[in-house]
């Protein structure tokens, strides 16, 4: 007998704070699923890291998880390394220290947030109160990015599809901007010598040293627009994870 569960796995973090944003978006995803839902860390999240949460669903007899990457780009290092470890992929694309879990059950691996629909939405919302003029702004989304080339690449292609999705719902013009390599500040400084007013947008899941400290770093004595609004908290991300759950409870046979 089939019995899908969930696993959410996040990166994790110090901050109380980051972590309770990312609780209250799976508490929702639970109320709406209507099946066991776990949340987990990669790492600094002391109980609740990714083997802890497997344990916690097969111990509920689970025997098929649902695995959710609550991460902004398949371009990320960390996707490609839990996706080996929990046995989604035969091996990593780039040498890891993370050890394989131990898991009875099947996995079925979801997809990070990359180009949804829903992301796009979400960060026009983040920005939208920054518009003054539309026909002369851009939003720049600011990524995490790699210095490892095949994930850059990865994380440059996602990038420029999300950002065709953010002028459809927000009928701006949009770009990316990546943090590795290092090209926020010449991307800032070319739209706004083509006549736009830059309003930047940092693609992270919850606001930390990267939105608080090193992206306003990099736009240091540029004149452009940075609420510093991450993702969370936002109603829509629970719906994208419904939206996961239910694209993988369809490749099961229940």
């Amino acid at each position: 007998m089939i019995k899908p569960g969930v696993l959410v796995i996040s990166h994790g973090s110090r901050s109380d704070s980051w972590v309770a944003l990312v609780e209250e978006a799976v508490s929702s995803l639970a109320d709406r699923s209507h099946l066991p839902v776990v949340s987990s860390y990669l790492e600094l999240v002391d109980g609740k890291l990714i083997q802890d949460g497997i344990t916690a669903l097969e111990d509920q007899g689970v025997t098929d998880m649902l695995v959710i990457p609550l991460f902004v780009s398949s371009g990320s290092t960390h996707v490609d390394e839990i996706a080996y470890a929990i046995g989604a992929k035969a091996e990593p694309d780039m040498e890891t220290d993370l050890a394989p879990f131990q898991v009875k059950s099947r996995v079925h691996f979801g997809m990070p947030f990359d180009d949804d629909n829903d992301i796009a939405a979400m960060v026009w919302d983040k920005v939208k109160a920054l518009s003054v003029e539309p026909s002369r702004e851009v939003i720049l989304m600011v990524g995490h990015g790699s210095p490892h080339e095949l994930f850059w690449r990865r994380w440059e292609k996602i990038m420029a599809s999300l950002a065709q999705r953010v002028e459809q719902v927000s009928g701006l013009r949009a770009d990316g901007a990546l943090l590795n390599p290092g090209n926020v500040q010449e991307q800032v400084k070319a739209w706004q010598k083509r006549g736009y007013e830059v309003i930047v947008a940092p693609l992270f899941l919850s606001k930390g040293y990267f939105t608080e400290k090193i992206i306003p770093e990099r736009l240091d004595g540029l004149l452009c627009r940075y609420s510093g609004d991450t993702l969370l908290p936002h109603p829509r991300l629970p719906d994208w994870m419904l939206k996961q759950v239910e694209h993988l409870l369809g490749s099961l046979k229940l």
